[in-house]
């Protein structure tokens, strides 16, 4: 083909429909510019074809109308408040109450009581579990299969209080176990510290475990670092020298290790282990008690972590709780005499010294709350023996606030204690008991 004939072919859009009829011409006649004509124009539909023409287009602005709301009576509002107080309403429904309080005073009022006893019923739990489901679970589960091979009770404190500290560390990421902590313990009358991060926590630990670690012929954390002394502090201080870079959450595998082999050992060496003596550096402590001692170091500790994480942590369960008050009770008396050869402490008067084993002047220590109890503690002499006929004083605190004062966190002076009888008395074993603490 040659010259315009090319553009002569039909293709679906020139003037003719096949009738003779110009669809250019329909479009004049139906009130419409051909110029905005449609590119793929629509079918059109016939009555010789059986079916019927179209709809038209809906109007756009029908659809921006939004669909009348209903409307609620009185008492269906009304009736409505319970469901709308529980949040159980749907969203019209919701937005219809909402906007009748705000014209009801009645109504008002009765939804405001309804949202308050919804507040009573459903108080807001802590996403925490109980620290003494682990304790219910694991007995449930020994009453039903006992163990071949059974944890001592002695050492039950040490296994629980470790195995809450482990989960708190699981999720912990590197900004966590850099957080700053610091250190407190009471020394010669005065609150001291020390600064360090949740990493060297967990290497403090690690370190003074490592003392009945070694006792029971376990691996020593330090390896071949020799320390000044062989004291808690004195320990600590040669592991953080010996690091070379600031302790990171790699320390918490071998911390995890330890405390789970000295569980596994106590256990295997069964109760009569109970009784042999750990070295303290200045003093020693029986296994027994320096199992609840360290227990008692891993749950302050782990509040000292908690604390630089802003995490909230719970005490130990009673029964472990009351253990380690008493453990602290029955050190109040050496604690008071070594206050009394170094000078902290006013001496016993001559009138009142005791043979051993014999009653003498007491004060009568009150734990309330979880873990309490009640003790008498000598004042005169560590070999005396305590007395309700020789009571002097008598002191009452909560089992957590005595704690945190055995453990150095809270000043002697400011205690929360109730204290009736002699003031002499009551000063000198509540700074005994705040001597306890050690780093």
């Amino acid at each position: 083909m040659n010259g315009p004939d090319r553009f002569e072919a039909y293709d679906g859009q020139d003037g003719e429909d096949g009738h003779g009829h110009d669809d250019r011409d329909a479009e004049h006649e139906a009130g419409r510019d051909p110029a905005r004509r449609p590119r793929i124009p629509l079918p059109r539909a016939s009555v010789e074809d059986g079916e019927p023409p179209l709809p038209a287009p809906a109007d756009p602005g029908e659809a921006l109308i939004p669909p009348p709301r209903p409307v609620f009576e009185h008492a269906v509002l009304k009736s409505l408040l319970g469901a709308w107080a529980l949040a159980a309403c749907s969203a019209e429904e919701a937005t219809a109450v909402e906007e009748h309080l705000g014209a009801c005073g009645g109504c008002a009022d009765e939804a405001r009581r309804l949202r308050e006893a919804v507040g009573l019923l459903q108080r807001p739990d802590s996403l925490d579990l109980d620290p003494g489901l682990r304790t219910r679970v694991l007995q449930t589960c020994l009453e039903r299969r006992p163990p071949r091979i059974p944890v001592p009770d002695w050492a039950a404190a040490y296994d629980a209080e470790t195995a809450r500290l482990d989960a708190l560390l699981q999720d912990f990421g590197d900004a966590e176990w850099h957080a700053p902590v610091r250190l407190r313990w009471f020394r010669a009358d005065e609150s001291t510290s020390r600064r360090t991060t949740v990493a060297g926590v967990i290497a403090h630990l690690l370190s003074v475990d490592g003392m009945v670690a070694v006792a029971l012929g376990l691996d020593d954390p330090l390896g071949e670092v020799p320390a000044q002394r062989p004291t808690p502090s004195a320990r600590t201080e040669a592991y953080w020298r010996a690091s070379h870079f600031p302790p990171t959450r790699a320390v918490r595998g071998p911390w995890r290790e330890q405390s789970h082999n000295l569980v596994r050992t106590v256990s295997f060496t069964g109760g009569g282990a109970g009784r042999m003596p750990i070295s303290y550096g200045e003093f020693e402590l029986p296994l027994h008690d320096a199992m609840l001692d360290r227990a008692f170091e891993c749950w302050v500790h782990a509040e000292d972590i908690a604390d630089a994480v802003d995490y909230p942590y719970d005490p130990p369960s009673p029964r472990h709780l009351h253990r380690m008050i008493d453990l602290a009770a029955r050190m109040l008396p050496t604690a008071l005499a070594h206050r009394r050869r170094t000078g902290l402490a006013a001496p016993a008067p001559h009138r009142h010294l005791v043979a051993a084993g014999e009653p003498g002047r007491s004060l009568r220590l009150e734990i309330e709350g979880l873990g309490g109890g009640e003790w008498l503690i000598p004042l005169d002499s560590p070999a005396a023996k305590g007395s309700a006929e020789h009571e002097v004083a008598h002191v009452a605190l909560d089992g957590v606030e005595f704690c945190r004062l055995a453990a150095g966190h809270v000043p002697p002076q400011e205690a929360a204690a109730g204290q009736v009888g002699d003031r002499q008395a009551i000063r000198d074993v509540l700074f005994a008991a705040a001597s306890l603490s050690r780093m």
